[in-house]
C-alpha cells in the first residue's frame, strides 16, 4: 500500500512539472541510467525507471540518440561555458596559479561517478562524445594552456603548437584525469588532496615546458 502511494505521489508530481522542467528531469535521471547501465540499455527501461510511457519520453526526445546528445551537451559542455577559459587566459596573473584555479574547478566538475562512468562507457561503445569532448579539450583547454605558457616564457603565441608540446599537454591533463578515474571508477588509494595532485602534476608539466621552451628559444637565437 505505502509503494502504490509513493509511485502515486511522484507521478503526480511529475504531472505538475512545467514541460522544460520535466525535459530538465528526464535528462538527469537519463544521466543516471546511462552511468549505471552503459549505453546497452534502451528507451523502454529508461521510461519505466522514468515511470512514464515511451511514447511520452519520444515527444521529448524522438530518438535514443537525440537523449544522449543532450546528456552530453548538459554534463559535458555546458559547465565549459562557465568562465573557465577565462580563468586561464588571465595575463594578470603568473601561468601557475591559473592553472592551479583551472584544474581546481575542472575536476570539480568531472571527478563524479556519473560523469566518468558515462565518459568511459561511451568510449567503450565508439560513441561520438568522446571524440567531440576530446576535441572541445584539445581546441579551448590545451592549445590554450600551450599558448599561455609560450607567452609567459616570452615565445610567439601566433605558431600553431608542435606535436610535442601538444603531446606533453596531453599527459599532464590525462594524469589528472586518471587520478579521478582510479578515485572513483577504481575506488583505489589516492593521494587524499585533491589540490596536491594538481599541484604536484603542474610540477612536472611546467618544468618539462620550460627546459622544451629553453632549447626552442637557444635554436631561434642562433645566427
Amino acid at each position: 500500500m505505502a509503494k502504490k502511494t509513493t509511485s502515486r505521489v511522484a507521478g503526480e508530481k511529475r504531472r505538475r512539472l512545467s514541460p522544460e522542467d520535466r525535459r530538465k528531469d528526464f535528462i538527469r535521471q537519463a544521466t543516471e541510467f546511462f552511468a549505471d547501465e552503459g549505453f546497452n540499455g534502451g528507451t523502454r527501461e529508461l521510461a519505466r525507471r522514468l515511470g512514464v510511457t515511451q511514447p511520452l519520453l519520444y515527444r521529448y526526445f524522438p530518438s535514443k540518440d537525440d537523449l544522449i546528445k543532450e546528456v552530453y551537451r548538459t554534463v559535458y559542455l555546458e559547465p565549459l561555458e562557465s568562465g573557465w577559459e577565462k580563468k586561464l587566459t588571465d595575463r594578470s596573473r603568473p601561468i601557475r596559479e591559473r592553472l592551479q584555479q583551472f584544474y581546481n574547478a575542472y575536476t570539480d566538475v568531472i571527478f563524479t561517478r556519473n560523469w566518468l562512468r558515462i565518459y568511459l562507457f561511451s568510449g567503450l561503445k565508439g560513441l561520438d562524445i568522446n571524440r567531440s569532448y576530446v576535441s572541445v579539450v584539445g581546441d579551448k583547454i590545451l592549445t590554450r594552456i600551450i599558448k599561455e605558457c609560450r607567452f609567459e616564457a616570452g615565445l610567439s603565441t601566433r605558431a600553431k603548437p608542435t606535436p610535442s608540446e601538444i603531446e606533453m599537454a596531453w599527459v599532464f591533463h590525462g594524469g589528472i584525469f586518471y587520478y579521478g578515474v582510479r578515485k572513483y571508477i577504481y575506488e583505489s588509494p589516492v593521494l587524499e588532496s585533491k589540490e596536491e595532485m594538481i599541484a604536484a602534476a603542474l610540477d612536472v608539466y611546467l618544468a618539462g615546458v620550460a627546459k622544451t621552451f629553453a632549447a626552442a628559444k637557444q635554436q631561434a637565437d642562433r645566427p
